[in-house]
């Protein structure tokens, strides 16, 4: 039992700061994104002996992560709250804080199946094939389900154009 608790601590140890990233991603709230990670992880633990022995471990953490985030969203209270409305406490490094800001609302935006399968397919790396295992859906569904993500977020995230008038003074 102690090796199990071992390896299972090893593993959350180096992968809980990208699992927080990604439910982050998919919920657009640190405090949601706690939860699902956690209740992710309470299923991990249950299942580790035979999770460890699979031929990836990645692969069905991902799945725990993303079916943790659709239990998530299916809970009555859920639907109450407007969610993905905040951006993090912490200080941001990097782009623009304007430009993130324009991120997370785009990201927000996206209906639930295309959020997941952008944080799969961009965040993660993923292959559409993979994708479509994690998700349980077809290939055909995570292309077009990508295909219309990108477009949403590209109109989302144009820049406004400006014409600019030249003002005649008589």
């Amino acid at each position: 039992m102690a090796r199990r608790d071992e390896a299972f601590t090893a593993y959350v140890a180096a992968r809980r700061p990208q699992l927080m990233r990604a439910a982050w991603l998919l919920c657009g709230d640190p405090h949601r994104a706690e939860d699902v990670v956690q209740a992710a992880l309470a299923r991990l633990y249950v299942a580790w002996p035979r999770v460890q022995r699979a031929d990836s471990v990645h692969a069905y953490v991902r799945r725990a992560v993303v079916n943790a985030h659709i239990d998530e969203t299916r809970r009555p209270w859920r639907r109450e709250a407007s969610a993905g409305d905040r951006l993090p406490d912490a200080p941001v490094t990097g782009p623009d804080v304007a430009e993130l800001e324009a991120l997370w609302v785009a990201l927000g935006a996206l209906p639930p199946k295309q959020r997941r399968v952008v944080v799969l397919r961009h965040y993660w790396g993923l292959s559409v094939e993979e994708t479509a295992a994690d998700l349980g859906v077809s290939p055909g569904t995570v292309k077009s389900q990508t295909s219309a993500a990108l477009a949403a977020l590209r109109d989302a995230l144009a820049e406004p154009v400006h014409h600019e008038t030249e003002l005649e003074y008589r």
